[in-house]
């Protein structure tokens, strides 16, 4: 390979890919992966601490999903579920459902994407409701279809130039931690942030003709933060008392980033009604999933959801996989065992850098927000030094929000390679504090 292969696939690309497609950071052409290294089209090795965006959290090429996906597709590759099972399909649709953390008996219905899953939880609610109104929160991203996109607020490029967008979706705003004022309370900023999501309730929603809640647990996209857990159950009582289902989507956080197969088991009694699940479902291949309570699942027919692709042999084959790495390479406990390797050297840097902000980690799942220290405001700039510097020195990892490095790499990565991407990142921190670090030419066009 000559030093030109990236350069020379990204400039062909460009002269038929459409920008809307892809939100630029690096100029690398990725070439193939193992566990959490990935190559590019020049031969240059990286750590990855994005995980593909949260999709491969079996790692990259995991020799048990690899297997499983040629052999099935010597097999098989499409038939289509929408007329007939086929025998992977079928195996998991049972085996997600029982992982569900729903009481009662539970379906599943297949799709392609996250965001398809999440205009599945639209369809059935509102089927299983025969109400109009949804809910959602500030800071969420849902998907890119147009039901998700409309319940999403993470981005102006998600509905400038689109509208109108679907009628009946209101959205409340949801309580980040920067949105705490100083030397604020738990509880008074819970009271604050449950007020405002009562006012459209008060004001023009009625209660009675809203379907359902959509939330994040955790929100990805949005910062990865967690929902004050006071705050969840208080929407999450005020669902039930009326009537409104409530939903979680488990797209970025599911499937073992936070240390348990969903982020809504980091909150004690809460049973979402309905479920989306995607990305690393079937390590990234294309399959979702919405899981839901049976009679809500039960209250539309066919071929209200389902597509020509969705469930096919060969994804669903990887899904199962995929299930059955989590529960032979113990990637649960592993998740939550590095997240606190992971959460301890950030807090230690905290200690040593003024320009570190708030360390949020769940699991191998970390936001880590990068400040100005005279203002305490987010630091755009800096953090797309340090991102770049990191990048740089052999590891991947973007941002969120512009000010929030993204810390969520494959569950499967060893913690060898975590004490390389540590000591990476720890070279970009001193870095930048020596004022060492400059913008990289097209920093103006980097991130969200």
């Amino acid at each position: 390979m000559t030093d030109s292969n990236n350069k020379h696939l990204l400039e062909e690309e460009a002269k038929a890919f459409a920008s809307s497609g892809r939100i630029n950071y690096y100029d690398i052409v990725i070439d193939h992966g193992k566990g959490a290294v990935i190559t590019d089209a020049d031969g240059n090795d990286y750590i990855d601490l994005l995980a593909s965006a949260s999709s491969t959290n079996t790692g990259h090429a995991h020799p048990k999903v690899v297997k499983a996906i040629q052999d099935q597709a010597a097999k098989l590759i499409q038939y289509t579920p929408a007329y007939f099972a086929n025998t992977q399909e079928a195996q998991l649709a049972p085996r997600l459902a029982k992982l569900a953390p729903m009481s009662g008996p539970v379906e599943v219905s297949w799709g392609l994407s996250g965001s398809d899953a999440n205009d599945a939880i639209i369809k059935f609610a509102r089927a299983y409701t025969g109400r109009q109104y949804l809910v959602a929160f500030t800071g969420a991203y849902h998907g890119s279809t147009y039901g998700s996109m409309s319940l999403s607020s993470i981005s102006m490029n998600m509905s400038r130039k689109m509208a109108p967008l679907l009628p009946g979706v209101v959205k409340v705003p949801f309580p980040s931690p920067w949105e705490r004022e100083p030397d604020e309370s738990e509880e008074h900023f819970v009271d604050r942030f449950f007020r405002e999501f009562m006012r459209p309730f008060e004001t023009y929603l009625p209660a009675e003709e809203t379907a359902v809640i959509l939330m994040e647990a955790i929100q990805g996209d949005g910062g990865i933060c967690k929902t004050p857990p006071a705050f969840m159950k208080k929407v999450y009582d005020f669902a039930k008392a009326h009537g409104i289902l409530f939903a979680v989507d488990e797209i970025n956080q599911g499937m073992g980033r936070t240390g348990k197969w969903w982020s809504i088991q980091n909150f004690d009694g809460i049973e979402p009604d309905l479920m989306s699940v995607g990305k690393s479902l079937a390590s990234g291949l294309p399959l979702s999933a919405v899981v839901g309570r049976k009679e809500i699942m039960e209250s539309l027919g066919a071929p209200a959801h389902l597509f020509t692709t969705a469930g096919n042999p060969v994804t669903t084959a990887a899904a199962n996989a995929t299930l059955d790495v989590f529960e032979e390479e113990h990637l649960l406990e592993r998740s939550a065992k590095l997240g606190q390797k992971a959460k301890a050297f950030f807090e230690a840097e905290k200690e040593k850098f003024d320009f570190i902000g708030d360390v949020r980690m769940y699991g191998l799942d970390g936001g880590i927000d990068i400040i100005d220290p005279a203002t305490g405001q987010g630091d755009t700039n800096a953090t797309v030094k340090l991102m770049y510097r990191i990048f740089e020195l052999g590891a991947i990892i973007i941002s969120l929000r512009g000010n929030i490095l993204r810390f969520q790499p494959p569950l499967v990565i060893t913690e060898a390679q975590l004490d390389q991407a540590f000591t990476m990142i720890d070279q970009a921190f001193s870095e930048l504090a020596a004022g060492k670090l400059t913008l990289p030419a097209k920093a103006a066009e980097m991130g969200w």
